[in-house]
């Protein structure tokens, strides 16, 4: 049997490849046949069988996909069949050999067109020891050998030998070692051989789950398989004599591992998260859900199927979703999903194996939470009607009204925010309300001012819309509206001059106590019966005053154009006016005098310093007229030289070159270098016209060619500036006190020196005495000596007698300080007397 199954799978490609030919050559291929792609389905079960035990699936193939197929059985009262092609059993019986074969037809509901197809069922092999002996006896593998055409006898075969594989079931109990085939060869009749196995699960990684006896060739298996982690081993078969010499060429096992529903689905995760929109139709896709099966995704074991369980909510339908059963892509069914209603669902998917049969199949469970979103299906909502406010008049930037709205969306979100505007009542745009974005309630607020003798009320109307639009077929309007009543509170206000600046034209030099114009503020609030006092600001040149009553601006002081204080003409004061309201307010004011120009000021001689050569050639003096009035009391200038002194205009002569500039020159030939002082008259062209006499410093000096001073050292002192003069002075001074502090420091160290070469003690020192003694003796009664004993008769001068140790600072000794002569340390009265006779000090040796 074995040899003749194998030379079938080997004929099997050669006829496949004829057939190929066969219709390649005739040029007709098939690409669909309508039917069972099969004749006859095998399935291998176990003795008994149980009611709803799916057996098998019949696949039908329908090329045009248009048929509409069903399913009969030979045997109704023991198989049936479900649309799918799954096989199942009606009843539990045991199996035998009255049900080891029936017919399945399948038939088009349209054309009744009809097919059928046989199946075959098997039992299962029970594991026993009788079972396996038996099963040794059949199951055999002989090394193969082929027949010659020359000889007509047996000879090896050159090339491997494909032997049928090996279904061995999973997680089999054994007992073990459970043999499985004998592998043998024809040539152990006549020698003594010796059979082995290599490969992964024999001599390889995972080593010894395959054994096989070397004398008999018996394979066995040590223990039970699984699938899900090794699903095929390929082994070979050796046979070798007892001198290890090969025999047989290797022969290939196939091992194959049947698979075993032993495996639950797994979802991938436990949780499933996803959302839907509220209000979506039925057929709106949600979400997949996924679970895999470590069993043979080919076999029954491994193909899963999905269903919900439960829902959770079951409102406002207990079935709001549905799942592909073989996907797991849910689904709506029904209509009402509903945010503001229920915002979430929990769904119980489960996963079945075997196709979803529950009595055989393996199931999982997992859970689907479905997030119901948002739609902006509802509008915001006033709560009120009309809302009120008040703002004081004046006032900006303040909330006046809060507005409430409702509004059952999401909170948050662009259909939950509200968006408000001002629709009426506010045609000056005095008015805004802006979103609070956690309240969402809108707030009024004032942008302009608002005046309350103009406006003391308003009345808005205001709408609120979200920041998107209304969904699609929502019946709702899409906005709210309300009104707001505004009260306007009246306030002290400030009083305002009008105008403000005030210009009035006055000419300069008008006296005090003349009344220049009334300055006076108004006051806005005309409900409030209040006074305006006026005080006075800013006057920098302290000109005016103002009547605190009646406003009236009057001057104090000659008002002078040329004055620091007036800019471009124009000087400003500043008032303050006050009212007596509650709280008081004020208000400023500015008045502004534009003086007119009176001819007040003699013209000047302009530059007061110039430089002229002795020679009247080559140079000239250029000189013109500064006038603090302006035109018409200014220039054009007349320039004149006066009568005296005589040598004025014996040494010089002045030219006028236009209205504004004169030239003045030398004389005489020749002018020793100095400097000059020359009276110019100027006169001005005003009405009456004024005039002075200024003074112009020239420097005369030797020039060379070009025009230039040479003698500068011999002018220098003359022709020096008072500020030069000034800072020579001050370095002078500096430079004799320096000197001076030197030669007061030289002479206290001299001292300093003589005093340390001294001998005596300074209370014998006839000085030290004299101090003593003008210390500690009486008052003014008794000064009456003669201290011409002390001088020299021939250079004491009658005022220059002093109290003794008493000298002028700013007087110098006449001769020089005598120095002390050596004494013994111990001291005697009569020492002085002897000092007199020897020397005379002079008085200014003597001090304190």
């Amino acid at each position: 049997m074995c040899r003749i199954a194998g030379a079938l799978r080997t004929l099997l490609p050669l006829l496949a490849a004829l057939l190929q030919a066969s219709v390649e050559a005739s040029g007709e291929i098939a690409l669909c046949k309508t039917g069972f792609p099969e004749d006859v389905y095998s399935a291998v079960l176990s003795k008994d069988v149980h009611e709803g035990q799916p057996l098998l699936n019949v696949k039908f193939s329908n090329c045009n996909g248009k048929r509409k197929v069903q399913y009969e059985s030979s045997e109704p009262a023991d198989f049936k069949v479900d649309e799918d092609g799954m096989v199942y059993a009606v009843r539990s019986f045991p199996l035998s050999s009255e049900h080891a074969k029936f017919l399945i037809y399948a038939q088009d509901k349209e054309t009744q067109e009809k097919w059928q197809v046989a199946v075959k069922l098997s039992l299962k092999p029970t594991l026993t020891e009788e079972s396996v002996k038996e099963s040794a006896e059949v199951e055999e593998i002989v090394f193969p050998r082929q027949f010659s055409k020359h000889s007509g006898h047996l000879q090896r075969q050159k090339r491997d030998w494909v032997i049928p594989p090996i279904n061995l079931p999973e997680n089999s109990r054994g007992p073990f070692p459970q043999e499985l085939v004998r592998i043998r060869s024809d040539r152990d009749k006549n020698l003594s051989l010796r059979y082995s196995v290599t490969g992964p699960g024999a001599d390889q990684p995972p080593t010894g789950i395959f054994i096989i006896n070397p004398i008999s060739g018996q394979l066995s298996v040590t223990k039970p398989l699984d699938r899900e982690q090794i699903a095929r081993f390929h082994l070979r078969a050796h046979a070798v004599d007892i001198n290890g010499n090969q025999v047989e060429n290797p022969i290939d096992i196939v091992i194959n591992v049947i698979d075993m529903n032993d495996n639950r689905p797994e979802f991938l995760h436990q949780v499933w998260n996803g959302t839907v929109p509220e209000g979506s139709k039925p057929g709106t896709y949600v979400m997949t859900v996924t679970a895999i099966d470590a069993d043979d995704p080919n076999a029954l074991n491994g193909m899963l199927r999905y269903r919900i369980v439960s829902q959770a909510p079951s409102t406002p339908s207990p079935n709001m979703f549905t799942i592909n059963n073989e996907t797991g892509d849910i689904i709506t069914v029904a209509a009402g999903l509903d945010r503001e209603k229920v915002q979430q669902y929990t769904l119980i998917i489960q996963a079945t194996d075997m196709e979803g049969n529950p009595t055989y199949g393996l199931s999982n469970t997992a859970t689907a939470v479905i997030t119901v979103t948002d739609v902006n299906d509802n509008p915001p909502e006033f709560t009120a009607m009309t809302f009120y406010g008040e703002v004081p008049e004046n006032r900006v930037d303040i909330i006046v009204a809060n507005l409430t709205v409702t509004d059952k969306d999401q909170p948050h979100t662009p259909a939950w925010n509200a968006v408000y505007r001002i629709s009426g009542g506010d045609p000056t745009g005095r008015f805004a309300i802006q979103t609070d974005p956690n309240s969402n309630d809108g707030l009024v607020t004032v942008v302009k001012p608002i005046d309350f003798e103009t406006n003391r009320m308003f009345v808005l109307t205001v709408a609120a819309e979200n920041q998107v639009p209304l969904a699609k077929g929502i019946q709702h309007p899409p906005q709210s509206t309300a009104t707001v009543s505004v009260t306007v509170i009246d306030v002290n206000e400030n009083p305002y001059f009008a105008p403000n600046p005030k210009i009035i034209r006055q000419e300069e030099g008008l006296h005090a106590g003349t009344m220049l114009t009334t300055f006076t503020a108004q006051d806005p609030d005309r409900y409030m019966q209040q006074n305006i006092r006026y005080t006075k600001l800013s006057d920098p040149a302290n000109w005016l005053k103002i009547d605190p009553v009646n406003g009236q601006i009057t001057t104090i002081a000659v008002l002078d154009r040329e004055s620091p204080n007036v800019k471009n003409n124009i000087y400003n004061a500043t008032f303050l006016a006050s009212d007596n309201g509650i709280p008081p307010m004020s208000g400023t004011g500015t008045l502004q005098i534009y003086l007119l120009d009176i001819n007040d000021n003699a013209p000047q001689v302009l530059p007061q310093e110039a430089e002229t050569c002795e020679t009247p050639d080559p140079n000239s003096i250029n000189i013109t007229a500064l006038d603090y009035d302006i035109d018409p009391n200014a220039g054009p200038f007349a320039f004149d030289l006066p009568l005296s002194p005589v040598t004025i205009k014996r040494n010089w002569t002045i030219t006028r070159l236009n209205g504004d500039f004169a030239q003045l020159n030398l004389k005489i030939k020749f002018l020793e270098a100095g400097i000059y002082e020359v009276p110019i008259i100027i006169t001005d062209s005003g009405n009456p016209p004024k005039s002075n006499i200024s003074i112009l410093r020239v420097k005369v000096c030797q020039c060379d060619s070009n025009g230039d001073c040479t003698d500068v050292d011999r002018i220098v002192g003359a022709g020096l500036g008072t500020g030069a003069i000034i800072a020579i002075l001050l370095c002078i001074i500096i430079l004799l006190i320096l000197v001076l502090m030197f030669v007061v420091w030289m002479k206290r160290r001299d001292k300093e020196r003589q005093a340390k070469q001294l001998l005596i003690d300074p209370e014998d020192d006839v000085r030290d005495n004299i101090l003593k003694y003008d210390e500690e003796g009486g008052g003014e009664e008794d000064q009456d000596y003669d201290l011409s004993q002390l001088q020299q008769p021939d250079t004491v001068e009658p005022d220059a007698i002093k109290p003794v140790g008493i000298r002028r600072m700013d007087e110098r000794p006449i001769h020089a300080e005598p120095q002390y002569p050596v004494r013994s340390a111990a001291p005697h009265p009569g020492d002085i007397g002897d000092f007199i006779n020897e020397k005379t000090w002079p008085i200014e040796s003597l001090h304190l």
